[in-house]
C-alpha cells in the first residue's frame, strides 16, 4: 500500500506528465487518489503541470478539508466514484482537446462516445457514455456518475472533457490517454471522410476471451 507522501508525489508527477504532453492546459483538470482515512485531490485552480505535493488537498472520509490548499470544486464528482466503487483508488479529469472537440462535433452514440476501432481502446477503456453539459461542479453530474460508476471506467462531460477512474493512478491516467488518442484518430478519419469500420463482434469476443476486455 502506498503511503500518503508517495501518493502526493505520484499525483504531482502524473499531473506534470499530462500537462507537458498537452492532455490538459492552464488550470483545467483535477486528480484524486483514495487514502485509508480520506482522499487526496488537487486544489481549486491548480495547474496540473506545477503541483506542489505538500499543497495537494487532503479531505477526510466525512468530506472535511483537512490540509493543503482548498479542494477542487469537483470533489463531489470524485466521491461519487469512490463511494460506490470501493476498489477504485484514483480518478483523473482533464479538458483534453480532442475529447472536448468530439462533444462539440458529435459523439458516435450517447452511450458510447467512440466506436471500438482499436483493440487497446476496447481493452483499456471500454464503454464511455456522454453526460450532457452542466456547469463545472454541478452536483447533478456527480449524481449521474454515481449511477454509472459500477458499469464503466469513465464518462465524457460535454464541453468539459473526460473523467476516468481505475484501481491505480497509473491505470486511470493510461485509460484517459488511450481515450484521448482514440478521439484524435476518430476525428481525423472523420474529417478526411474515411469510412471507419469498428471491430466486429467476433474480434471483440476474442479480446474478451483472451484479455478479459469489458465490452
Amino acid at each position: 500500500m502506498s503511503t500518503e507522501s508517495t501518493l502526493r508525489e505520484e499525483i504531482a508527477r502524473t499531473g506534470k506528465s499530462l500537462f507537458d504532453r498537452g492532455y490538459t492546459v492552464g488550470t483545467a483538470g483535477n486528480i484524486s487518489t483514495r487514502l485509508d482515512d480520506g482522499w487526496l485531490i488537487t486544489s481549486t485552480d491548480a495547474c496540473l503541470g506545477q503541483l506542489d505535493p505538500a499543497r495537494i488537498a487532503k479531505v477526510s472520509l466525512a468530506g472535511d478539508w483537512v490540509s493543503g490548499d482548498k479542494p477542487s470544486k469537483t470533489l463531489a464528482l470524485h466521491r461519487a466514484v469512490y463511494d460506490h466503487q470501493p476498489e477504485m483508488r484514483a480518478v483523473v479529469h482533464t479538458h483534453s482537446t480532442h475529447l472536448v472537440a468530439l462533444t462539440l462535433a458529435g459523439v458516435w452514440q450517447p452511450d458510447d462516445v467512440l466506436p471500438p476501432i482499436t483493440p487497446y481502446f476496447v481493452m483499456k477503456v471500454g464503454h464511455v457514455p456522454l453526460i450532457a453539459y452542466r456547469r463545472p461542479g454541478d452536483p447533478a453530474v456527480a449524481h449521474q456518475v454515481r449511477e454509472l460508476a459500477a458499469s464503466v471506467r469513465g464518462v465524457l462531460l460535454e464541453r468539459l472533457g473526460p473523467v476516468m477512474w481505475h484501481r491505480s493512478l497509473r491505470e486511470a491516467s493510461a485509460a484517459l490517454e488511450e481515450l484521448e488518442e482514440t478521439a484524435k484518430l476518430y476525428l481525423m478519419l472523420r474529417h478526411q471522410r474515411i469510412a471507419i469500420e469498428p471491430l466486429d463482434e467476433s474480434q471483440i469476443g476474442e479480446l474478451r476471451q483472451t484479455f478479459g476486455a469489458r465490452w
